[in-house]
């Protein structure tokens, strides 16, 4: 599907701002000149219609500006929905049908052992696609939950686990996910969405790390009360322009490596929503594109004892 091109409408808004301001200044030196001589005899009537008319350029300008701020945020937020429809139907329609194809054949066919245990394990690794699918979906929703409340979370045992899901997962040694701990660090929250906001960076990281995988997740103190969660990677980065952008809902960037990796363009959404929810806040910082991307996590809590490695 063409989308739309948001710089139509900015161009077309620019000429019509320029000929508006361009009519507007002729009219007025018109006015200047025609009436000068005059203008001692004008009624207060004369000045009231010079001054609407001039209030109505004005105002026609302003609403024109608006106007193409509505329609391009319009736009960009349908490309997005149908980036994201795009990716839940790929996402959905790719493991069914090689599920169903899978089926097929073990249905079709005697197999011997070790092949049928084969398509057992694609067919498990394609169920889990759908499953992670649908959890992030049903994440995204849970995530816009105003405000969470909970007890004290220990916030290095949850990362431990975050970390060696991520590495099983991804078949990682130790030295591709690396983790620097306090001897205890808590914050107060829902433990099961912090594991899912963690969860979404330290995998983020990982897709995006590039051929050879490195990161890095620190814990620190922040000023006051709050802790700092740093997932870094050195990876391809992100352009400055999008670092705003980015934790929208749907939002993908256009790099060709973006594109080409599996993702719903929620991740990110839902570590913010959780997040805020949880009275924190987080950013993102890039120098550019191949230079890497640091996320940092703010959240209330407290910090116990010096950093060191952890396994």
């Amino acid at each position: 599907m063409r989308h739309p091109r948001v710089s139509v409408p900015i161009m077309l808004t620019t000429a019509l701002v320029a000929i508006t301001i361009a009519l507007t200044v002729g009219w007025q030196i018109l006015v200047t000149r025609e009436f000068q001589a005059l203008a001692e005899g004008f009624a207060a009537i004369h000045w009231v219609l010079v001054t609407l008319g001039s209030l109505f350029f004005v105002l026609i300008i302003a609403l024109t500006i608006l106007q193409t701020v509505w329609l391009v945020r319009e736009i960009r937020s349908n490309q997005r929905q149908q980036n994201f429809i795009d990716a839940v139907t790929h996402e959905l329609h790719t493991p069914l049908t090689s599920l169903r194809l899978y089926l097929d054949t073990l249905r079709a066919q005697e197999l011997e052992p070790m092949r049928r245990q084969e398509f057992l394990e694609i067919m498990t690794e394609d169920l889990d696609r759908l499953q992670r699918t649908i959890d992030q979906i049903l994440h995204a929703a849970r995530s816009e939950v105003r405000r969470i409340r909970g007890g004290s979370v220990d916030l290095g045992a949850l990362l431990r686990d975050c970390v060696g899901e991520a590495r099983s997962r991804h078949g990682l040694e130790e030295d591709c996910v690396r983790l620097e701990l306090p001897a205890r660090a808590w914050v107060r929250g829902d433990i099961e969405q912090l594991r899912v906001a963690f969860r979404n960076l330290i995998e983020n990281a990982i897709r995006y790390a590039g051929a050879k995988i490195h990161v890095d997740v620190r814990v620190r103190a922040a000023s006051g009360r709050k802790l700092e969660v740093e997932v870094a990677d050195q990876g391809q980065g992100i352009p400055p322009n999008t670092l705003g952008r980015i934790f929208q809902r749907f939002q993908r960037l256009s790099h060709e490596t973006v594109r080409a990796t599996r993702g719903l363009g929620l991740g990110l959404y839902i570590v913010r929503n959780v997040v805020r929810a949880h009275g924190g806040s987080v950013r993102a910082e890039s120098e550019g594109e191949g230079r890497g991307s640091r996320f940092i996590v703010t959240l209330p809590g407290q910090l116990d004892g010096h950093a060191h490695p952890a396994g």
